[in-house]
């Protein structure tokens, strides 16, 4: 049995590892990880750095909104401690930063734009900007809640790979996403039914389910010949994948 679903770590090996750091990231690929997700804000004075919620305060041991504070002042906040003593030290990374370490690896990579909350002025252009000058055009996947984000992408890089983000059972999405080309479904995990699944792979479109981290779900996806999951668990993933690849 032929396999192929790809496997993006979900915040890096977030299972293991502090979410959205540096060594998450390394480890996810060490893992065997096929790419790698991560959320992307603008700092108070415009910095692209890497960070799921709005504030701080659930994954350092600072306080306050990230749009409130200087690329310099995220800098002096742990990133690690919060999620294990071993971890002590970890940063909350710029975009640039992962980009440039993306570079020499072979992993894809998935940019999730966090301006459902905060309406980041030109974040997309600077992450567009971004991608062009590490020459990532070919491995990046910029996906968005704010769908309105996406179709600016659009207009500004029709060349790179936008998806949406959807957490409802909409009816055959794929219509919707190419109106605004947008061209792959990320949707919440109990979204990606059987029927689901099928429908997107007649229509072309790439399903990938987040977050998919139950062996039960990762290995029936698989056998669904689903495009691709996010995962916080990239080693246990690429482990069944084996499994039911030899089976």
């Amino acid at each position: 049995m032929s396999v192929n679903t790809l496997i993006f770590a979900h915040r890096g090996a977030k299972g293991t590892h502090p979410e959205n750091t540096m060594i998450a990231f390394q480890t996810a690929e060490q893992q065997g990880a096929d790419g790698i997700e991560l959320d992307v804000q603008l700092s108070k004075d415009g910095v692209p750095v890497v960070i799921h919620d709005e504030t701080v305060d659930r994954t350092t041991n600072g306080s306050g909104w990230v749009k409130d504070m200087t690329y310099q002042e995220l800098q002096t906040l742990d990133a690690g401690s919060w999620f294990d003593p071993s971890f002590t030290g970890q940063r909350i990374p710029t975009l640039n930063e992962v980009l440039a370490w993306v570079r020499d690896t072979p992993l894809l990579i998935n940019i999730e734009l966090k301006n459902g909350i905060v309406p980041y002025p030109n974040l997309e252009q600077i992450v567009i900007d971004l991608v062009h000058r590490y020459q990532l055009e070919k491995r990046v996947i910029l996906s968005s809640f704010n769908h309105y984000s996406l179709v600016d992408i659009h207009r500004l890089a029709p060349h790179l790979e936008t998806a949406i983000l959807y957490m409802e059972g909409l009816y055959e999405p794929w219509h919707y996403a190419r109106r605004i080309g947008a061209s792959a479904l990320h949707c919440y995990l109990p979204a990606a039914v059987p029927k689901m699944i099928e429908e997107a792979k007649r229509a072309g479109m790439p399903l990938r389910p987040f977050t998919v981290n139950r062996e039960e779900d990762i290995s029936s996806l698989m056998q669904a010949g689903c495009a691709a999951i996010f995962t916080d668990w990239p080693e246990r993933a690429r482990n069944i994948r084996q499994t039911l690849s030899h089976s």
